[in-house]
């Protein structure tokens, strides 16, 4: 009788053990499925990063910028164009080979120029960029959402009061 009551008893907390690892499971799943919630800004504005002063810039350069996950690339005449990290084809961080004068992703080798166009596949169109504007002759870049762009475009070029004309806000979308 006391084997009975002993396996009934051992039964039950294997039973309960079980329900608190399926529990814990499905917690973990839902939790990894549900969407994160955008922070927004105290005085709900989109994120927009001071880049820094039209003259730190060297033109032919790119200067990465962690906390936003983008470049910004000063171009040759002096335009400027803030491109995500993210490489097209998976993803991968694409860091800026300034011996090659490319971006070079680690994973499956895809290369794009200082423009984001796409040299080497598999990446299947150029890098993303962001808005960048000229305000008070300080570059700003509005990181709260890539562009997603199929080919290069002169209007995504901004210029400051150095490049073409007076200051510019072309490149807004």
């Amino acid at each position: 009788m006391e084997g009975r009551s002993r396996r009934k008893l051992l039964t039950r907390l294997w039973v309960l053990a079980s329900g608190f690892a399926i529990f814990e499971v499905l917690w973990v799943v839902v939790s990894f499925l549900k969407p994160q919630r955008q922070s927004a800004s105290a005085d709900g504005q989109k994120k927009i990063i001071d880049a820094g002063s039209v003259d730190r810039f060297v033109p032919n350069s790119v200067t990465a910028f962690p906390q936003g996950r983008f470049y910004v690339s000063c171009l040759e005449d002096g335009g400027f164009l803030a491109l995500s990290r993210r490489c097209t084809h998976l993803g991968c961080t694409v860091p800026w080979d300034a011996e090659k004068e490319q971006f070079v992703c680690p994973c499956h080798s895809s290369s794009f120029t200082i423009r984001g166009d796409v040299v080497h596949a598999p990446a299947p169109r150029p890098l993303d960029r962001f808005l960048v504007f000229i305000e008070n002759n300080r570059v700003k870049v509005k990181v709260d959402k890539p562009i997603r762009r199929s080919a290069f475009a002169n209007d995504e070029v901004v210029y400051g009061k150095k490049g073409q004309g007076a200051e510019s806000s072309k490149g807004q979308g």
